[in-house]
């Protein structure tokens, strides 16, 4: 992404508390980029700890003494654990409110006011957000007041007569256990600390910057839908206008490794006339002889798009995106219409920094994973640009609520929304999960608006995002209408130590039986006869890391192990398995990867399937 800092904007940032240190470079947690500078506002806040919630009728916002700093980006938990004066403190067991605060300079844009503004960027903040400039509410590009949420980023566009030579930034931010909330496996009041549950860490967790942006542009979010019969590409494109006009998208395709930009592989030009408000427009483009993107050649090519106004000027975003398909048919997933094994891991990275992940994603890779699920967390949108330049599929998932309500229902979709619409960039993410083992879907079995409302998330992302396959609850409890499957992969997590019990559930698994083999019954709701007319995952299997489990003493007899269960899987009529886990998190010292330095305690290629199969 060093792309990041050509520019056609000229802008002059800076901060007088911001040291050399804090001057670092850091490519936005984006996939799209924009042809200007940025600036980051990471660095030392002014941070309070608003134990009784006064912030708001005190109006903190217009003017507060502050009595601690805080690093930012970084947890709440750690802010409250060294404003406190003792680090590794959990902080919060019920609610949590804090504020943050700094100053910026208002930078020098070259642009005329008349064509651009600055928009201000989260990357990732919550799960309740508000931010004020100079003492004034400000609303997101959506027009909330109030952002719920923290896995995705959100903008706010500050006009000109709201900038002084120096601006006062106020952040309030809210938190707390509420098990309806999407939690993913952080604590709750469902769900403790301990075990497979983890501490909570929110707040301030990615970087936030101020960049030059057209009034009317192209938003940083590109969808990719490529259908590989016809060599056609369809883009879902976000339109922010604030002047109605007439308007020309352009697109143009170019081999991402020339610098030559006037012979593009393909373009195209669309006319629309815009009014004022934001858009959504789905555009087509023949892309002839395109190489697929795979996990054996993750061929990409770069998309510029241009929004060009009625006097010529073209407002510019670009990305790299790849031409796949996958398809669940069969007993088989088929990837560009090739049957294709998944050889996965399970993956969480927890409070793992982004140079972490990325050592832990190239040592999944050779670890010979062709899939990395992702598990019930959201995580830096670079590791999604990463999976895309290694070949790595990714399984996602929501992180889901830890209760089943209606409004848990509604927090549920709108998590997903955000977080599909700010990734289908990637080739890579091939798989979306919606539950996982009943967590925020625990009446699954007796509840039929539970069933419903998972039925109808199924349908809607067939129908919205067809470049994903969607896993309805993951691990077991299946839902079945009139006998069909709502969900793309019949998955099942099966754990034991013992290699003779693992044959005979595999067995159970392939021979249909829907109970008896998984801890709770595969399929919920109407009857369903499995004849391999959907593929089978192990989704989750290993668990070695445990000794008191029966897991091996060590880590020759747990790669002896795992070579001779990972055969028994390829020696039936299986679609694909995910080891658990890539990395120790907490109380789970499953991993096979050392979490800080990336290193293998098991050789190379262990979760390759063999050659002959």
């Amino acid at each position: 992404m060093d792309d990041q800092n050509s520019s056609n904007y000229s802008l002059s940032f800076s901060h007088p508390e911001q040291t050399a240190s804090e001057q670092v470079a850091n490519p936005l947690p984006r996939a799209v980029l924009r042809l200007n500078s940025h600036q980051l506002l990471d660095g030392q806040w002014h941070f309070a700890h608003d134990d009784a919630d006064a912030g708001l009728t005190e109006n903190w916002a217009q003017g507060h003494v502050y009595e601690h700093t805080a690093q930012w980006p970084g947890s709440v938990e750690e802010h409250l654990a060294q404003g406190r004066g003792h680090q590794g403190a959990t902080g919060w067991h019920d609610k949590v409110v804090v504020w943050y605060e700094r100053e910026f300079r208002r930078p020098d844009v070259a642009e005329p006011e008349a064509r651009s503004l600055l928009q201000l960027t989260f990357g990732a903040c919550g799960y309740e957000t508000r931010v004020w400039l100079n003492g004034q509410l400000l609303k997101t590009i959506e027009g909330e007041e109030i952002h719920f949420g923290e896995y995705t980023s959100f903008s706010y566009e500050l006009s000109a007569d709201q900038l002084q030579p120096v601006n006062r930034l106020t952040v309030r931010i809210a938190d707390n256990m509420d098990a309806e909330t999407p939690r993913g496996k952080q604590e709750s009041h469902v769900y403790k600390r301990g075990g497979i549950w983890y501490q909570t860490y929110t707040g301030a967790v990615r970087s936030v910057w101020l960049e030059a942006v057209e009034r009317n542009r192209l938003r940083s979010r590109v969808g990719v839908i490529s259908v590989v019969e016809d060599q056609l590409v369809r883009f879902n494109m976000t339109l922010r206008i604030h002047d109605a006009g007439d308007y020309t998208i352009r697109l143009q395709i170019f081999d991402p490794h020339t610098t030559d930009r006037t012979a593009p592989l393909a373009s195209s030009d669309f006319p629309l006339h815009l009014e004022p408000g934001q858009w959504q427009q789905r555009l087509v483009l023949e892309v002839p002889g395109a190489e697929l993107w795979s996990p054996e050649a993750p061929n990409r090519y770069r998309l510029v798009a241009q929004l060009i106004d009625r006097d010529g000027y073209p407002a510019q975003i670009e990305t790299l995106f790849g031409l796949r398909k996958i398809e669940a048919r069969g007993r088989y997933v088929y990837l560009n219409n090739e049957a294709t094994y998944l050889d996965g891991i399970l993956y969480q990275p927890g409070q793992a920094t982004f140079k972490e992940m990325q050592r832990h994603m190239h040592a999944m890779k050779a670890l010979g994973c062709n899939l990395v699920r992702v598990h019930i967390a959201g995580i830096d949108p670079r590791i999604y640009n990463l999976a895309d330049e290694l070949g790595l599929l990714l399984w996602v998932e929501v992180p889901s609520p830890h209760s089943s309500t209606p409004r848990s229902r509604e927090n549920h979709r709108a998590e997903l929304l955000r977080l599909v619409t700010l990734s289908e960039t990637h080739p890579s993410i091939i798989i979306w999960s919606l539950y996982n083992e009943d967590w925020g879907a625990q009446d699954i079995a007796t509840n039929p608006e539970t069933r419903q409302y998972i039925m109808d998330t199924y349908h809607f992302m067939q129908i919205a995002y067809p470049q994903f396959l969607v896993v309805d609850n993951d691990g077991w409890h299946h839902i079945s209408h009139i006998g069909r499957l709502k969900s793309d992969l019949l998955t099942a997590h099966l754990y034991t130590p013992d290699l003779t019990r693992w044959k005979e559930l595999l067995d159970r698994l392939v021979g249909g039986e829907m109970t008896g083999t998984a801890a709770f019954p595969l399929v919920v709701g109407d009857p369903f006869f499995y004849r391999r007319q959907v593929p089978l995952i192990v989704s989750e299997w290993g668990g070695f890391g445990f000794p008191d489990y029966g897991g091996p003493q060590d880590a020759e007899s747990r790669t002896n192990s795992i070579l001779a269960f990972k055969q028994e899987l390829r020696r039936r009529p299986i679609a694909g398995d995910v080891y658990t886990q890539a990395t120790n998190i907490e109380d789970e010292r499953n991993g096979l990867i050392d979490p800080q330095t990336g290193a293998l305690s098991v050789p190379k290629g262990l979760l390759a399937s063999p050659i002959s199969c």
